[in-house]
């Protein structure tokens, strides 16, 4: 009596002969040789437009789709794979004595294994200029249609989305004379749910910002998703989290771009706080146009300069604060060359992240084994998502950046052409500090430095202090920067007693008048901003 067998479970060792393949792919990477492999065992390789002509051409024996389902490929190609003769030959359960009899009735023939990888969507989305149409033609319907069939079915059917897994599998075809085992038609089932899953979300996040379906496709970044879809696949697993008690992975979304894609040019294996801190570095040093050179510890800022020359911009900032940067994190915003690496050597650091490293920088950080080296392709991110408890909170990036024309004045005294180029220093660095946040920063040999920073304190005025007492370099002539406006006097009042000259803060408060008297009292030069920079995680 044959078992009718309704669910899809098996054990391990339930091996699957392939006798027949169903090969449909955009990215043909790997593709032949593939083939290849499956064509020693006897498989009958059947394929569909560019896939079978790339078949043929690598003189391998393969049948078209439609002397399969005995139907032509139509309407450009939409239509090739939607067919009975396609889906049944997936869908059919093997020992399932109803399906075998349907299939054979309706001279169905059994696809043991279905290698599929879907039309780049997401690639032609993100082309500049591309045209609406050409969006939705890059819709891929027949691919997800038998990764999904072949992934339900896959006790007895393997799914192959991936170029990657093509060697393993060669390997096990060949350890079990042209089969494969349940575990691995299960991982494979698995990694082919989680591919049609984000190509999905990919087409629904893509369709939900386009403005005008017609003409060039305009995708609109103005307003907030009406639904978050965050597919990320498993990039790494990391050896913790912020602590050695918790577990921790990195998860990237494969544009290349960004911290999380950033390719790894030497030492040990980046951490949970590693990748943190130089989110957080390559963030502030990407403000400056100028040579930039920022020393990040535990997210904040612990020295911030811009300069002529790399080195010159690194030692400056080294130089404000050169017992914090001991172990901290480094972001260089051009190419770190020779001279620059010759010097940042001396200290230690736990990491570097530039656009590109010269080989004779390469050279000289080699000695140093240990020292991660981290290549970075900029990201233009436009939201910021943050997990809580129960959900996500989701805000548009901030991008803003203010010119000196944008500055109100509120003091009698006007700043000097440095102190406003100083001011709008500060501002920049500020924004990037944790809040309450008070930076003071100078204008010295025609570039930016900071000079003391007053990172996430409880009390404005308390950052104030703080950041006075970290100073390093000399306060006397410095600016001071407030990420939100001074509620009272007192914090202003501070900054001035320790040495600055000039404050720049957003402005608002409902003590502004008092605020703006002891500016005045004080002869320190004041600019409003408009804007408040908090950063509160």
């Amino acid at each position: 009596m044959i078992e009718h067998r309704t669910d899809s479970s098996a054990p391990a060792t339930d091996l699957r002969p392939i006798r027949r393949a169903l090969l449909s792919v955009t990215d043909k990477t790997g593709l032949v040789e593939f083939a290849r492999v499956l064509s020693s065992y006897g498989v009958d390789l059947v394929s569909t437009g560019g896939t079978a002509r790339a078949l043929r051409e690598a003189g391998l024996p393969v049948r078209d789709i439609s002397d399969l389902t005995g139907f032509p490929e139509m309407l450009d190609g939409r239509v090739k794979t939607l067919h009975p003769k396609v889906h049944g030959g997936i869908l059919h359960i093997r020992n399932n004595a109803e399906h075998v009899a349907s299939v054979a009735e309706h001279e169905i023939e059994s696809i043991d294994m279905v290698v599929v990888n879907l039309y780049a969507f997401e690639k032609t989305s993100q082309r500049p200029g591309v045209a609406f149409a050409d969006v939705i033609e890059n819709i891929d319907i027949g691919g997800p249609s038998m990764v999904r069939s072949a992934a339900k079915n896959f006790a007895d059917v393997a799914i192959v989305t991936s170029a990657a897994d093509y060697s393993l599998l060669a390997e096990e075809l060949a350890a079990n004379s042209g089969s494969l085992s349940h575990s691995t038609r299960w991982r494979l089932a698995k990694a082919a749910f989680a591919v049609t899953a984000a190509y999905d979300a990919g087409i629904a996040t893509a369709l939900e910002s386009i403005e005008t379906p017609s003409g060039a496709a305009v995708f609109s970044q103005e307003n907030l998703p009406t639904t978050i879809r965050v597919i990320d696949p498993l990039s790494k697993t990391l050896r913790y989290g912020e602590n050695p008690h918790q577990k921790a992975a990195l998860y990237t979304d494969g544009s290349g771009k960004g911290v999380a894609n950033a390719k790894q040019l030497q030492g040990k294996e980046l951490s949970y706080n590693n990748i943190v801190d130089l989110d957080a570095c390559w963030e502030l040093v990407s403000e400056f146009d100028e040579p930039a050179a920022v020393i990040i510890k535990h997210t904040n800022p612990c020295g911030a300069s811009t300069g002529a020359t790399m080195v010159e911009a690194y030692r400056r900032a080294l130089e404000a604060d050169p017992v914090s940067a001991f172990g901290g994190v480094i972001g260089i915003n051009r190419e770190v060359d020779a001279p620059a690496a010759e010097e940042i050597a001396k200290l230690f650091v736990e990491a570097i992240v530039a656009p590109s490293f010269t080989p004779e920088a390469l050279e000289r950080f080699s000695t140093k084994k240990n020292l991660r080296l981290i290549e970075i392709l900029p990201a233009d991110s436009h939201r910021v998502l943050k997990q809580v408890s129960g959900g996500l909170l989701v805000q548009d990036a901030d991008r803003l950046r203010l010119s000196e024309a944008e500055l109100q004045v509120v003091s009698k005294r006007k700043p000097s052409a440095e102190e406003l180029r100083a001011l709008l220093f500060a501002w920049r660095v500020c924004k990037h500090v944790k809040s309450n946040a008070i930076v003071y920063a100078r204008f010295n040999e025609g570039h930016g430095q900071t000079v003391g920073v007053g990172a996430g304190q409880m009390s404005r005025v308390d950052a104030a202090r703080f950041g006075a007492m970290k100073a390093v370099l000399p306060l006397e002539g410095s600016v001071a920067a407030s990420d939100a406006f001074f509620p009272f006097a007192d914090g202003l009042e501070t900054v001035a007693r320790a040495g600055a000259t000039a404050v720049i803060q957003p402005g608002g408060s409902m003590r502004d008048a008092e605020v703006i008297e002891a500016a005045d009292r004080l002869g320190v030069a004041m600019v409003f901003t408009g804007v408040r920079h908090f950063r509160h995680g």
